[in-house]
C-alpha cells in the first residue's frame, strides 16, 4: 500500500455503565487519501456473570487494595475473552483497543478511573493493547468524555447529529464554526433499568411497560429541573451523579413502576428534544441513533414525537446499534497508534487536543 492508503485490523472492547456485558467488535479500517472507511467484520457480546456484575457494581465502594486487585483480575478476564474470540474466528489482529470499565468519573476533581489493566490484558491475549483513553484529557483539564465524537466526525459525517442512548444519552455534532461539540444529555438505561429492577426485570423490553403507564407531572417537573440541564457544555455524567440526584427523586415518588418508567421516558425524550431544537440550523436535520436505548421502541417513538417536523430520526441495523461504541474505541486506538488527535478540546474542555491512550505490549 502507498503512503496514502493504510489498513488496520483491530478489536474494540467496550463495557458500558449499564453493565449489560462486554462488547467485542473486530473491525477493518481503511485510510484512503485522507478519508476513513470501516467495516465491522465479527462481533460478540459476552454477558457478565452475576458474580462479575456484582463486583463491578460494588467496585465504587472497595478499598484501594481490593480495587487494584479487581483492576488486574478484570484486565486478565478481558484478555482471555479476546484471545478466545480471536481463536474462534481465526483472526489476524493488529492490536486490541479497550475502553475498560469506568468506576470513578469526577473530572471536576481531575479524577477518572477505568479498570481493566492493560498489561494483564496484553499478557492474557498475547496482543498489543491500547487502553486508558480518558486520563490524559482529564489531566489536561478536560471532562475525559465523551470520546466517541472524533469517530462521529471521521466515520459518520453524513449525519447532522449522532445520538447515543446508553447508560446516559450523549450527542455529537459540528457547530457552525466547524468545531465538534458533544456532551452528555441525560440518564437513559441507567434510570430505566434502575426502575425495571424494582419489579425484578433487568430492563423494560421495547419500553412496553413504560408505554402502559401514565405521566406523573410532579416527577417530570422535578427531573426536568435538575441542575445539569442548565449547564453549558462541556459537561458529562457518571454513576455518582445519578446516585446523588436521580435516585432520591425516584425513591421519594410514590407511584407504580409503569408510571415511573413512562414519566422517565418522556423526560429523556424531552431533554434530547430540547438539545436538538436549540442547536439545529436546518429543516429536517438527520439524527443518527445508536446504543441499547435505540431498541426501546417507546423511547424512539417519544423522541420522534418530540422532534416532529424538525428532524429525521435514523436508527441503523442491530449490529451498528450494539457495536458502534466498540467500533469507535477500536478507531480511537488506530488514531493513537498513528499518534493523531483522538480527543477533542472542543468536546471535553481540555486545554488542547490530544492523542490519548496508553500502549502495552505482552
Amino acid at each position: 500500500m502507498s503512503n496514502n492508503t493504510h489498513q488496520y485490523k483491530v478489536i474494540g472492547l467496550m463495557s458500558g455503565t449499564s453493565l449489560d456485558g462486554l462488547d467485542i467488535a473486530f473491525c477493518n479500517f481503511q485510510y484512503d487519501y485522507a478519508k476513513w472507511s470501516f467495516t465491522i467484520l465479527d462481533t460478540k457480546t459476552i454477558a457478565y456473570s452475576q458474580q462479575l456484575k456484582n463486583k463491578l457494581q460494588q467496585a465504587l465502594h472497595l478499598d484501594a487494595t481490593e480495587l487494584l486487585l479487581l483492576h488486574n483480575e478484570y484486565g486478565h478476564w478481558l484478555g482471555t475473552e479476546a484471545k478466545q474470540f480471536i481463536a474462534q474466528h481465526n483472526l489476524a489482529v493488529d492490536f486490541i483497543a479497550s475502553h475498560g470499565h469506568t468506576i470513578f468519573h469526577q473530572p471536576d476533581k481531575g479524577l477518572t478511573y477505568q479498570i481493566g489493566s492493560g498489561q494483564h490484558l496484553a499478557n492474557a491475549s498475547n496482543k498489543k493493547v491500547i487502553c486508558d483513553f480518558r486520563t490524559k484529557d482529564v489531566a489536561l483539564g478536560g471532562q475525559g468524555a465523551p470520546l466517541v465524537p472524533i469517530g462521529d466526525r471521521l466515520l459518520f459525517s453524513k449525519y447532522d447529529f449522532c445520538l447515543n442512548l446508553g447508560g446516559f444519552s450523549n450527542i455529537s455534532f459540528e457547530e457552525k464554526t466547524g468545531k465538534r461539540i458533544a456532551f452528555d444529555i441525560s440518564p437513559v438505561n441507567m434510570l430505566l433499568n434502575y426502575l425495571s429492577n424494582k419489579i425484578d426485570l433487568e430492563y423494560d423490553k421495547g419500553g412496553n411497560i413504560a408505554q402502559s403507564g401514565t405521566l406523573n407531572l410532579r416527577l417530570l417537573d422535578h427531573l426536568n429541573k435538575l441542575e445539569h440541564y442548565n449547564l453549558n457544555p462541556p459537561k458529562s455524567l457518571g454513576q455518582e451523579w445519578f446516585t446523588q440526584h436521580c435516585i432520591p427523586l425516584i425513591e421519594s415518588t410514590k407511584d407504580t413502576v409503569a408510571n415511573l418508567l413512562h414519566t422517565s421516558t418522556v423526560h429523556i425524550a424531552h431533554q434530547i428534544g430540547q438539545v436538538i431544537k436549540s442547536y439545529t440550523t436546518k429543516h429536517k436535520a438527520k439524527v443518527f441513533i445508536t446504543g441499547g436505548g435505540a431498541k426501546n421502541n417507546f423511547l424512539i417513538t417519544t423522541i420522534k414525537k418530540e422532534l416532529e417536523n424538525l428532524a429525521d430520526v435514523i436508527t441503523p441495523n442491530e449490529k451498528m446499534i450494539d457495536f458502534k461504541e466498540a467500533l469507535v474505541f477500536a478507531f480511537l486506538g488506530v488514531l493513537r497508534d498513528r499518534n493523531e488527535v483522538n480527543c477533542l478540546q472542543s468536546v471535553t474542555g481540555a486545554t488542547k487536543d490530544s492523542s490519548s491512550g496508553v500502549i502495552y505490549y505482552p
